[in-house]
């Protein structure tokens, strides 16, 4: 027989026992892992602190290497400089001591400008008296005939600049092929190399070109008794 009473505990007990199972398994992944309620805001990386403000500095230049050579170092004697000179000729003349392998530029009082030269080599020196007919800055070169048969292999015309073998200036002698000039091989000075023009470094040449007129007057002094003539060739 149904017991009225049996069956609402029964049920009673049901329910109780549904809601503590729910409980439990509503408990458990809670304390797992919380419930991120909003899983699209993510949290913000820490905002590092300001640096302080550094200028700009830009790599420094670096100038390309100079064509000129003139930077070799140069021994004392052949450096440029105001040395006492006792000469009867007129301030403004050239006295070119080829034995030494000096040239004076005489300033009167006693004293001239003394420049280190390179000179005729054997065979090739010459002495006499001549004038500044022409001046020239980076002057072209163009070697006689005379010379290209010597040295076949020389350039039939050079135009002037750094690589020219007249350098940055030069001063011609009469009428003669003869010429005070500059040079890009600063290490044949002091020494006999030419075929009979003077030679001084480029920083030299244009400091002299800047004290020389047209009309300036020129004296060679002999090296030996062996000494081309006025016709001779020269680079």
């Amino acid at each position: 027989m149904f017991n009225l009473g049996t069956f609402k505990n029964y049920s009673r007990a049901v329910a109780l026992s549904a809601v503590a199972v729910t409980a439990i398994a509503f408990a458990a992944p809670a304390k797992a892992a919380p419930v991120q309620l909003f899983p699209f805001f993510q949290p913000l990386p820490p905002i590092a602190a300001p640096q302080p403000y550094q200028p700009y500095q830009a790599t420094p230049y670096q100038a390309a290497p100079s064509e000129d050579q003139d930077a070799v170092e140069m021994p004392a004697r052949f450096r440029r400089q105001i040395v006492a000179y006792a000469t009867r000729e007129a301030p403004g003349t050239i006295i070119i001591d080829t034995p030494n392998t000096y040239l004076y530029y005489v300033l009167g009082g006693g004293q001239a400008v003394r420049y280190g030269i390179g000179v005729g080599r054997d065979g090739f020196t010459w002495s006499g008296t001549q004038s500044v007919t022409r001046k020239a800055e980076w002057p072209d070169w163009t070697p006689p005939p005379e010379m290209i048969a010597r040295q076949p292999y020389l350039p039939r015309h050079m135009a002037g600049g750094p690589g020219n073998p007249l350098g940055a200036r030069a001063m011609y002698l009469g009428g003669t092929i003869y010429r005070i000039h500059g040079t890009n091989a600063p290490d044949t000075i002091g020494k006999h190399v030419s075929s009979g023009c003077i030679r001084l470094t480029n920083e030299d040449v244009s400091d002299l070109y800047s004290r020389v007129n047209v009309g300036t007057k020129v004296i060679v002094l002999p090296m030996t008794e062996r000494r081309a003539d006025l016709g001779s060739l020269t680079r």
